[in-house]
């Protein structure tokens, strides 16, 4: 108990015993941040759809002194702050709810439910925690336009759609980001963490996020009466042997030093008991990091695919198909040196208990664009803890199951988040940017 007492105090956000005008700002304007992200909640959009959020947006950054463009990739919002010569900084927020019926029972919990782009009916949660990204955004953009005075360079703030379907960083991109708009030297963005105690920053050296591929695998076969299954070829007993061959991918032929995942997240075919039919849907996700490994992983499913189809007897007319999702995630890569650098400015900042290194997660996050789009960038992103100090300790300081990022139930310690979100990126950007 003691030492979940002393964990909680050192989360604290406290004022400092010296004065720290970046502390201080953002404390003042906490509680108006805390309105925006109750505002942010209780309204999601789905990606592609964050007219109102952008709109919001919008409007706070041209308030602070920001010149705004709007619909910048579909729905994103570029403002830039130009105050003399010096580096161009980028910093991200991501606008899109997840289609997921919200169960927090926060008294500011959403009520929305929509229809997406598929057709089917949901509700809509910010389930990711993008609320507490845009509310720090807000935050740090008016920080950094009331202390213009302590920094010179040019800042690009912008608001991007559709992170949570991997298109919002290329559609910004494709779209003349990087040629309409200052090109940057340094991007940084942050993630709110669902499996850190609130307020607490974690820093991951190189590879963060991973490569995420949606691969579908069409699996045909010849099918016929159940009874008489030697006058068919089984595309249900060819799809069981493609799943566990599947399986050596990672197990047999991929480095065992390397990070890779293929699961089978569907897999559906047949109509009643006693026929057999002619065709199984697979759909699979699949995880890396280094490209070498992602190209490995893709040339491996179709191989197997056809082989064990073609183990199996099935004519060459009804080969597997097998279509590599266009909404593909390129992994997030964190350089050197903004990486050491950010690290020991925030520990020097916060204290050592609340900057820890976290390792590489292998879910995806398309911010990794920016950095790929030109290699010449130095990027960061970082966590920033949100499980609240009861649940972290129920949990047994994590060792225990959490809700995680997109449940129903997942609710972090907002004031947390966007307290220490906002006074490191602050921070951040005026140490990049300092006279």
């Amino acid at each position: 108990m003691l030492r979940t007492l002393l964990l909680a105090s050192a989360m604290s956000l406290a004022t400092p015993s010296f004065a720290d005008p970046v502390h201080d700002a953002t404390q003042a304007a906490l509680p108006q941040l805390m309105e925006f992200y109750r505002d942010f909640h209780s309204n999601p959009e789905l990606s592609l759809h964050e007219v109102k959020t952008a709109a919001k947006l919008a409007e706070e950054a041209r308030k602070a002194g920001y010149k705004v463009t709007e619909k910048v990739g579909g729905t994103g919002v570029v403002a830039v702050l130009e105050n003399g010569p010096g580096p161009v900084v980028l910093i991200r927020a991501d606008m899109d709810g997840l289609p997921v019926t919200e169960a927090t029972g926060l008294p500011f919990a959403s009520t929305v439910r929509t229809t997406n782009d598929d057709g089917v009916e949901s509700g809509v949660m910010h389930a990711c925690g993008h609320d507490t990204h845009m509310a720090s955004w807000i935050g740090t953009l008016r920080n950094l336009a009331a202390m213009k005075a302590k920094w010179h360079g040019t800042l690009v703030m912008i608001a991007q759609p559709a992170e949570e379907r991997g298109m919002g960083a290329k559609a910004m991109l494709d779209d003349g980001l990087f040629t309409r708009f200052p090109r940057p030297q340094y991007a940084l963005a942050f993630h709110d963490s669902a499996s850190q105690p609130a307020g607490q920053i974690g820093v991951t050296a190189g590879y963060a996020l991973a490569n995420v591929d949606s691969v579908d695998i069409q699996v045909k076969g010849v099918g016929g009466h159940g009874a008489y299954p030697q006058t068919t070829k089984d595309p249900i007993v060819l799809a069981a042997r493609i799943v566990t061959s599947l399986q050596t991918l990672v197990s047999r032929e991929v480095d065992p030093q390397e990070a890779a995942v293929v699961t089978v997240g569907m897999i559906k075919g047949g109509s009643t008991h006693n026929i057999i039919g002619s065709d199984v849907t697979m759909l699979l996700t699949v995880r890396s990091f280094k490209p070498e490994v992602r190209k490995q992983l893709l040339d491996g499913i179709a191989r197997i695919a056809k082989g064990e189809a073609i183990a199996a007897g099935v004519p060459e007319d009804r080969m597997p198909e097998i279509k590599v999702r266009d909404n593909f995630t390129p992994a997030t890569f964190n350089t050197q040196p903004l990486t050491d650098r950010m690290k020991a400015l925030w520990t020097a900042r916060f204290g050592k208990d609340r900057v820890v290194e976290t390792r590489a997660v292998m879910g995806g996050e398309d911010f990794g664009r920016y950095w790929l789009a030109d290699e010449k960038i130095q990027s960061l992103i970082f966590w920033v803890g949100g499980v609240p100090a009861d649940k972290w300790a129920a949990s047994d300081n994590g060792k225990k199951p959490l809700p995680s990022l997109h449940s129903a139930y997942w609710a972090p310690d907002a004031e947390q988040v966007v307290g220490t979100a906002t006074e490191a990126m602050t921070a951040a950007a005026l140490d990049i940017l300092k006279k």
